[in-house]
């Protein structure tokens, strides 16, 4: 009795550890495509699960930070659904690419199409909705979008809630993407110009050893027509000397 009462504590501890697990974890996320490294360009999923069991989303918007606004964003098609790029003006320009920007993307819509009983994110799927962003800032951390995810029976659930630092996960949380570290450090980049460096030594090295090559091909060039001379003028006068004794 005893063995069965643990067995059955063990198996609804477990249980409730897994429901509040997928509690936990089933909200709009970002993740990228390999590492979205600072000052570079990177390629997101944003993951939308449904978390009813009688409704489809059919809608996502994903807001983009103002404080570090992208110039570039650029979605990939994902079938069934229209996808809407939204621009605004900047308060204060960037510069990319030698260019000033006056505008960055600051939202991006997606909208279920098709038939009513089949489009959007049915009850227990999830879509991935893909986009590739940049230029990505240098002086930050991590970038944070605010998504709001819209059902086909008018109920609206915002994830919007910014992650406080020492305090539990809220309950609506915002998706964040985690920048990594510039792909090319200063360590790199003094590498690169040692190396250079280098070259340029072995480059100098090679150049004097050639040089002094060709001078000495030269030395011997001449050295070889000084020789014949000489050789011709011993044998002319050893023919006149030769002639002069007969006579």
């Amino acid at each position: 009795m005893n063995v069965s009462r643990i067995a059955l504590a063990g198996g609804v501890a477990a249980s409730t550890v897994l429901i509040l697990a997928g509690t936990a974890s089933a909200h709009v996320s970002v993740q990228p495509q390999g590492e979205a490294a600072k000052g570079g360009y990177a390629t997101v999923n944003f993951k939308v699960p449904n978390e009813r069991d009688n409704a489809s989303t059919t809608k996502v918007e994903v807001n983009f930070p103002t404080d570090h606004p992208l110039a570039s964003v650029m979605p990939q098609a994902v079938p069934g659904w229209d996808i809407e790029v939204t621009k605004s003006k900047l308060a204060k320009p960037l510069e990319m690419h030698g260019q000033k920007i006056n505008e960055a993307v600051s939202k991006v819509t997606w909208t279920a199409t098709g038939d009513k009983d089949e489009r959007g994110i049915r009850p227990g799927d999830f879509q991935q909705f893909p986009l590739s962003i940049g230029q990505l800032p240098e002086d930050a951390d991590q970038l944070v979008f605010k998504a709001i995810q819209t059902y086909d029976n008018k109920e609206v659930v915002r994830w919007i809630e910014e992650q406080k630092k020492g305090a539990e996960e809220p309950e609506s949380p915002a998706p964040v993407l985690a920048l990594t570290a510039p792909a090319t450090g200063e360590h790199g980049a003094a590498d690169d110009a040692k190396g250079a460096g280098s070259g340029a030594e072995a480059a100098d090295k090679q150049t004097t050893a050639a040089s002094d090559s060709s001078t000495s091909d030269t030395t011997a060039r001449v050295l070889g027509i000084v020789g014949i001379v000489v050789g011709i003028a011993g044998v002319a006068f050893g023919v006149l000397a030769g002639r002069r004794r007969t006579a």
